[in-house]
Parts: structure tokens; sequence; C-alpha cells
């Protein structure tokens, strides 16, 4: 790190004398960051490291502002290798308001998105056991998550952008009282995730209008009363190749193998047996990167569950747990990489990807697919 003038160290319940400044805050032009040492500096990184990324996230918002109205479908990083086809269409809508009336998550106003109450769990293999009233605020917030989903679903055909579709999620939310818990999560800067093609998972709604024989994935979540309810599916737009409905039946046959196992006494572990195990039978290959998760009054907590096989997750399944399972099934390799938005998840090699259904469970299931779901347009999981 550079020595620079005599500062205060910004490390929490250190007032020594900091000499040094973070080499990165420096390069991306972020004032202070300064440490006393460099053991101050390692202990504060996981938290600090927060500001870099929204430093450069909100680079990329002021390009895209500074695009020219006739160029809206600016790519914002020109020089970027892309891993597939798909291109970010810039620049993006202005954050949307949320009113004041509704309940909001910790995160929901602070500058990083981060969530204090996350924080505080983080580390922690402790699974929370949901009583009653508890689960039955569950079964509330997954009934109005899966109300929004429905609309999103709705509007998926050709030439509507998934920043329309964002817009009705948005508005679906805040009329059922509910805040749209992925706005602000960590900065994130839109209320559904939108996952197309060689997308894995956390597609940042834009522009681009949906196309002739795209797959499509709509991840909502809705804060409600304090819980979170997390759902996703994923959607033809069009007709689509064999190839991609092969792709999509099989994630969704790689998640119901996985909920038929589901009971007291499980190891979460071998969740992820059970899908390796069918995605490799059917010429496919498991995403790691990303994993289920559980949820409540926490958006992402305790239980960690991979979907790949021989994994270390720790805990066995109990009454009163709740949680998601969401196998991320890839054409070609498992390996992933994140666009320079810090989000857009995926594959390395181009080949499509996608996510199942993100279904929540307490040893049965919370919210089912509904008929409405079921029968929009014939295109849901490739069923017909």
């Amino acid at each position: 790190m550079a020595a620079v003038e005599t500062r205060e160290c910004e490390t929490e319940g250190c007032c020594s004398e900091a000499k040094l400044q973070c080499p990165t805050c420096i390069k991306l032009g972020i004032q202070g960051s300064y440490f006393c040492s460099q053991e101050c500096f390692k202990g504060s990184w996981a938290t600090h490291k927060l500001l870099h990324k929204k430093a450069k996230e909100d680079k990329i918002k002021d390009e895209g502002k500074n695009c020219v109205e006739k160029e809206i479908n600016t790519d914002p990083w020109p020089g970027y290798r892309y891993t597939g086809k798909l291109r970010p269409h810039y620049p993006l809508t202005p954050t949307r308001f949320v009113p004041s009336n509704i309940q909001r998550p910790d995160y929901a106003d602070h500058p990083l998105g981060m969530s204090e109450s996350e924080q505080t769990m983080k580390g922690t293999s402790q699974i929370k056991i949901l009583n009653a009233e508890e689960i039955e605020g569950m079964r509330v917030v997954c009934k109005l998550a899966r109300e929004v989903l429905d609309i999103a679903a709705m509007m998926v055909k050709p030439g509507v952008t998934t920043e329309e579709i964002d817009h009705a999620v948005h508005l679906a939310c805040t009329a059922r009282n509910c805040y749209p818990s992925p706005l602000n999560y960590y900065n994130f800067p839109k209320s559904c995730c939108t996952s197309v093609n060689e997308v894995i998972c956390h597609g940042i709604p834009d522009r681009r209008p949906l196309q002739e024989e795209d797959i499509l994935n709509i991840d909502i979540t809705v804060y409600h009363n304090g819980y979170h309810g997390d759902l996703n599916e994923t959607f033809f737009v069009g007709e689509v190749d064999e190839g991609a409905k092969r792709l999509v039946q099989t994630t969704y046959e790689c998640l119901m193998q996985a909920i038929d196992s589901v009971k007291p006494g499980i190891r979460y572990r071998e969740l992820g047996n059970i899908i390796q195990k069918h995605a490799q039978a059917n010429g496919f290959s498991v995403v790691r990167s990303y994993c289920g998760h559980g949820i409540h009054k926490l958006f992402h907590t305790a239980p960690n569950v991979p979907h790949y096989a021989k994994n270390k997750a720790v805990g066995v399944m109990k009454p009163g747990h709740v949680f998601t399972i969401e196998p991320m099934i890839c054409e070609g390799g498992w390996q992933d990489e994140t666009w320079p938005d810090g989000w857009t998840a995926v594959t390395r090699d181009g080949w499509w990807g996608h996510m199942s259904p993100i279904l929540q469970w307490r040893i049965q299931q919370l919210r089912p697919i509904s008929p409405i779901s079921q029968s929009h347009s014939g295109s849901l999981l490739g069923r017909r």
C-alpha cells in the first residue's frame, strides 16, 4: 500500500494512526480508505471490498447515462470478451421507487446494500427451525411470490424486453405490499433477475428484446411481513430447438428427484449426489459456484445446499427447516464467469445453461407450481 499523510485507521474499533491507503481505492478514485497496518486492512477486507464493487457499478451506471438516447443499445464493455452471443443493452433505467409504507429489509437503504442481519450469521452452520407462526409467514410470502411470477410469465414473448418484465414485477410487488427482495441487495439494481440463454443466474433486466428461440429464467423474491419468498421458473420464448427443451426438462427432473428425497434425517450433501447423477446421465454438467440456501427472515442463510456430487455441505434435514433447491445445469462444462457488472453469471464456454424453479421446502412444499404457469403458452420447463 502507498504511504500518505497521517489519518485515523478506518477499521472499526481501531483509532491508531493510519499512513497506508488501499491501492485498489487509489486506482478507483475512492477517497479515504486509510489503515494503520496490513493486519487491520486484511481484517476489514470482507466489508471494505464492497466499496470497490460499488465504485465499479457506479462507473458502469455513469457510462450508461452518458449514452446518447438514439444509441440506447450500447454495449458498456466494448473490449470485454463475451463467452457467448448474448450482449447487455445499456443504459439501465433508473432505480425504481418503493413506497415508504412498505416494510423493507435491512439492506434496502444501506449504501452498499449490505444486510447486517446476514453478516451477523455469516459463517455459522446453525440452521433455524421455524415454528408454526413462522411457517405460516413463509406460506403467505410464497403465495405472493407465486402471484408475482405468474404475472411475469404472462409477459414472455418475442419483442418484450426483460426491463419491461422487471417493471411489471416491481408494480406487482408493491401492489401486494411487498418489497422486491433483489432491489439494492448488495446494490443489485433491479427488482428481479432475468437470465437468458448462456446466463446461469443473476441476469440484470435490460433493454434487450426477447427473441424467438431464447430460453429465459425469471427469478422472483419478495419480502412481506418480515419474510422472503423465493422462486423462479424457466420459459421458452416462441419455438425452441430440441436441445434447449432437453436441457430444461433435465434440469426440472434433477430438481424433482432431489425433492423426492427430502425428509427428516437426510444429509444436505446427498442432494448434490442425486442431482449430478441424473444430469451426467443425460450428458449435462452441474454448476458448482452457486448453491441452494436457507431462507426465512434472511434472504440467504444456512443451510448451504450444493447441487454437485461429493460436496461437503453441513447439516441434516429436520422438520421446520426451510431452504431452496435450485440446480443449475449446463450443456457444456460446469465452469462459469461473471460479467463486469459483478452479477451476471455465464457459462465459461458459452453453452447454454439453466436453473430449475427454486422451490422452498420444509419437508413439504410451501408453494407448488401454479396451474397458470403450467399452462402458460405450454412453455414451462418443456411441459406440454
